[in-house]
C-alpha cells in the first residue's frame, strides 16, 4: 500500500464528506476526468467536475458516505461505500457505490463511481411517484 496514496484517499473522501466542491476539484488534475456511470456524460476538467458534485449535493444535501472496504495501491484505489440520507425528493438513500480512482502526480486522474441505480432511482423518485 502506498502511504502517499493512503493519505490521499483520506483528505480526497474528507471534501466529499464536508460536501465542499472546491476543495473536491483542487485534489484532481486539471484534465481530470469524474464519471458516474448511470447513464450519464463523464465529467470532463475541473469545471465540469464541480458542477457535478454540487447536483450530486443538491439531489442528496444530507449525503453521508459509510465505508465498507478500501485497497490502495501505488496509483489507485479501489473503494465500496453504502451511501446514506434523505434525497431532495424525500426519499431514503440507502445505496451501494463502489469507486475506481486512478491516481497520477499526487492527484485524482480518473473517479469513475459505480451506483446502484436501481435503488438509486428508487430515493431520487418523487413520493407519488412511488405508489
Amino acid at each position: 500500500m502506498s502511504a502517499a496514496t493512503k493519505d490521499l484517499f483520506e483528505r480526497y473522501h474528507a471534501c466529499w464528506a464536508d460536501r465542499d466542491p472546491d476543495r473536491i476539484v483542487a485534489l484532481h488534475t486539471p484534465d481530470s476526468i469524474f464519471h458516474l456511470h448511470s447513464g450519464s456524460q463523464p465529467a470532463r476538467g475541473r469545471a465540469e467536475i464541480r458542477a457535478a458534485a454540487v447536483e450530486t449535493f443538491a439531489l442528496v444535501p444530507d449525503l453521508t458516505f459509510h465505508l465498507v472496504t478500501l485497497r490502495v495501491g501505488d496509483d489507485f484505489w479501489v473503494v465500496q461505500w453504502r451511501l446514506s440520507g434523505t434525497s431532495a425528493m424525500g426519499g431514503l438513500v440507502d445505496v451501494d457505490l463502489a469507486d475506481v480512482v486512478l491516481i497520477e502526480d499526487g492527484a485524482v486522474r480518473e473517479k469513475h463511481s459505480y451506483v446502484d441505480g436501481v435503488a438509486m432511482q428508487a430515493a431520487l423518485a418523487a413520493p407519488a411517484d412511488i405508489a
